[in-house]
């Protein structure tokens, strides 16, 4: 199954199914995180009977505008720890987002000009189905509603300038999510590639399946501390290739298009302005 949130004409929002390129809405649901509070969300997905559109004739808005957390693991690749020249770590190393931070899968971004240095990084991400607390790795799959793509667009300058990441991570509509939500019958990260494209070069280009903690792992060691409800999202990390990385460091600038792509999901394609 693979669902997504679309912009209406009256300038709300709906959750639709995707069945090949017709969109059909969900009723009653504003996007995909509210229908996630549902237990039976994949049968209301499955009745859907609403409104239909063409894949491109309309705006898809960012997957779950609204989520409770928007979790983001670093350095989670073996290829990228080693590039950024670190050891690999024993244990996830996360950041927050906020939802002010998400922005649609074909949206612009603003070059900011306080900080020049702006990267990206394409990522799988998690989109999680209903509470999962305290729940065991084991188990952790059954927690999962699906995949989407994300890129974690950060601005270097920023984020380096102490310690701690976070006021390099959280510009306004700086991250780009969606086009679906990808069901995990349809979808395996042990055999996706992920692809990130700056004006048509190809940056990244990476076995999702070298993440160093996978998805089950990162939701059985979050929600040892914390909830996390439907719709709250994992970003997973990126793999090598980012910018900051390059000699020369190569950034983002205005008038670029940034695209990332995970097989059997989908691409989010960003026009930096």
């Amino acid at each position: 199954m693979r669902l997504a949130t679309v912009r209406t004409s009256c300038g709300s929002t709906n959750a639709a199914r995707l069945d090949g390129d017709l969109l059909i809405e969900i009723p009653g649901h504003a996007d995909v995180g509210a229908l996630l509070t549902h237990d039976d969300w994949r049968q209301l997905a499955d009745d859907a009977a609403g409104p239909q559109h063409r894949l491109g004739d309309v705006e898809l808005e960012t997957l779950v505008p609204r989520p409770s957390k928007v979790l983001c693991t670093g350095l989670n690749y073996t290829g990228h720890i080693t590039e950024m020249g670190r050891e690999l770590p024993a244990h996830p190393t996360l950041f927050a987002k906020f939802a002010d931070t998400l922005t649609g899968p074909a949206d612009s971004v603003t070059a900011v000009p306080e900080d020049p240095e702006m990267d990206w990084e394409g990522e799988l991400a998690v989109v999680v189905g209903r509470t999962a607390y305290q729940v065991s790795e084991e188990e952790a799959g059954e927690y999962i509603a699906g995949f989407t793509v994300a890129n974690d667009i950060s601005m270097r300058g920023w984020q380096y300038r102490t310690t701690e990441w976070l006021q390099g991570k959280i510009w306004a509509r700086s991250t780009p999510v969606g086009p679906v939500l990808v069901t995990p019958d349809s979808f395996d990260p042990a055999t996706a590639v992920l692809r990130t494209t700056v004006n048509g070069i190809t940056v990244q280009e990476h076995a999702v399946d070298d993440l160093l903690f996978g998805p089950a792992h990162l939701i059985a060691y979050i929600s040892a501390m914390v909830p996390l409800r439907p719709g709250d999202l994992i970003l997973t990390g990126t793999p090598g290739g980012v910018g900051r990385a390059r000699t020369p460091r190569w950034y983002l600038k205005a008038g670029d298009r940034v695209e990332v792509t995970v097989d059997g999901i989908g691409t989010v394609s960003t026009p930096i302005v």
